[in-house]
């Protein structure tokens, strides 16, 4: 599947990309509104960056505890509950005289069980398109992402400026309400991809057996530490530029959308493996330049610029599912999305507190560093190829599979692509996806 046109033929893709893309806008909005509010109240660089991404951090609770779910119930169901319990938690927020502590609180609660949301949503892509769809529909779902964010932030901040950050709450309550009715009515009702009840038991065996892969550990690690410090950085928009953050977090969103355009439609396999390491060192170069304080036009530009390195993560993903069993991909696809966002809400507290004794652009610039240090670090555990399958390992039996696996060379684990409860063996593809 290499066009738009296949994808969009696709029964149920249209249902799924709307619902994630009202989800989208619907948390940009209501985080933006969330983060002035709180940024009015306390003054906080600190408080204001967790209470945009402090919630991500409580995704490691649910990604130890929650997180087999992802593949053991209907999808159709999860998705609609998600985006219902999203709403009103921003609803919640809006509320008039909510105190700071009632926000972090409401936004502690709801943490855990948003871990399952990348996990649902990624893990019904990978059902709903043919095997060789993932890369192209998992750029489109990245794309309206990026364009949500675009949107979402310039709306936000009217919304804040014209109405209130309050306003801006219950317009993101609305649009997930959107989002939920797109997915109850759009999409079919599936049965669960694994067997077997969801428990916290369930969710450790499968992330211990993704995590024995030393390959695939490599690959989440990537996914994860980089992307988060950069993260903490674009968490110091609100006091680096208070009165025009939008601005920033718009162009973010604009340099990540031609990332993925370019990187899902139009790079062939064979300059994925020379752009994927270049690509995760521009996601963090970019703001070394902040510890000059760029005015508001540089720093624009040096921030959509990074954000074209986001696409490194969509081959990184693209080479996970080539490392993980079908029966697996739920949850590693879960465990990839609450790990990253996890991820994001330590950098978003890390640099928050660098800022507090230091400024907003001293810190940016120092987890900027740390960010390329850690792709530095990493870059050697990516090299090389995902070999071919040699056929599927049944999920029961991935467990002992896994624990044979010394060395990133020794990769026993057949790499596998499924789609429609179907799979298919790697190609030479395969050689090209590093991210």
């Amino acid at each position: 599947m290499r066009t738009y046109r296949e994808l969009f033929r696709t029964p149920e893709f249209t249902p799924l990309l709307v619902a994630s893309g009202a989800h989208g806008v619907a948390m940009v909005v209501a985080d933006l509104g969330l983060a002035t509010l709180v940024y009015d109240a306390t003054g906080s660089p600190l408080l204001s960056a967790l209470s945009m991404f402090g919630a991500s951090i409580m995704q490691v609770l649910g990604a130890t505890l929650l997180l087999s779910a992802a593949d053991r119930v209907p999808p159709r169901a999860a998705t609609t509950g998600l985006a219902l319990l999203f709403g009103a938690a921003s609803a919640l927020q809006a509320l008039p005289g909510m105190p700071v502590w009632a926000m972090f609180a409401i936004l502690l609660a709801v943490g855990p069980v948003a871990a399952l949301g990348g996990g649902v949503r990624y893990g019904l892509l990978n059902e709903i398109l043919p095997p060789d769809g993932f890369l192209l529909g998992r750029s489109v779902l990245n794309m309206a992402n990026g364009a949500a964010q675009i949107g979402g932030f310039a709306v936000g901040g009217m919304l804040v400026v014209a109405l209130s950050p309050r306003g801006a709450l219950l317009t993101g309550a609305g649009l997930d309400a959107v989002a939920a009715a797109a997915a109850w009515f759009g999409l079919s009702a599936r049965p669960p991809r694994a067997a077997g009840r969801p428990s916290a038991r369930e969710t450790w065996r499968v992330n211990r057996v993704l995590w024995a892969s030393v390959p695939r550990r490599y690959v989440f690690l990537a996914l994860w530490v980089p992307n988060g410090l950069v993260v903490g950085a674009e968490a110091l928009y609100v006091p680096y530029a208070p009165d025009h953050a939008g601005i920033l977090f718009a162009c973010a969103a604009a340099g990540m959308l031609v990332g993925d355009t370019l990187c899902g439609r139009f790079v062939v396999p064979r300059w994925r493996e020379r752009l994927g390491p270049g690509l995760r060192l521009l996601l963090a170069a970019p703001y070394l330049v902040f510890v000059f304080r760029p005015p508001l036009p540089l720093a624009a530009v040096l921030v959509a610029l990074a954000s074209v390195g986001y696409a490194a993560s969509l081959l990184l993903t693209e080479r996970l599912m080539a490392l993980t069993p079908p029966g697996m991909s739920g949850q590693a696809l879960g465990l990839h999305s609450s790990g990253m966002l996890a991820m994001q809400g330590v950098g978003a507290a890390i640099a928050g507190g660098i800022a507090q004794v230091t400024s907003p652009a001293a810190a940016m610039t120092i987890v900027a560093v740390a960010s390329v240090g850690v792709t530095l670090a990493l870059a050697p555990g990516l090299r090389g190829t995902v070999p071919a399958s040699v056929g599927e390992i049944p999920f029961a039996d991935a467990a002992s599979a896994d624990s044979e696996r010394k060395t990133p060379d020794s990769v026993a684990e057949p790499g596998l692509v499924s789609g429609n409860g179907g799979s298919l063996p790697e190609t030479d593809v395969t050689s090209e996806r590093l991210g």
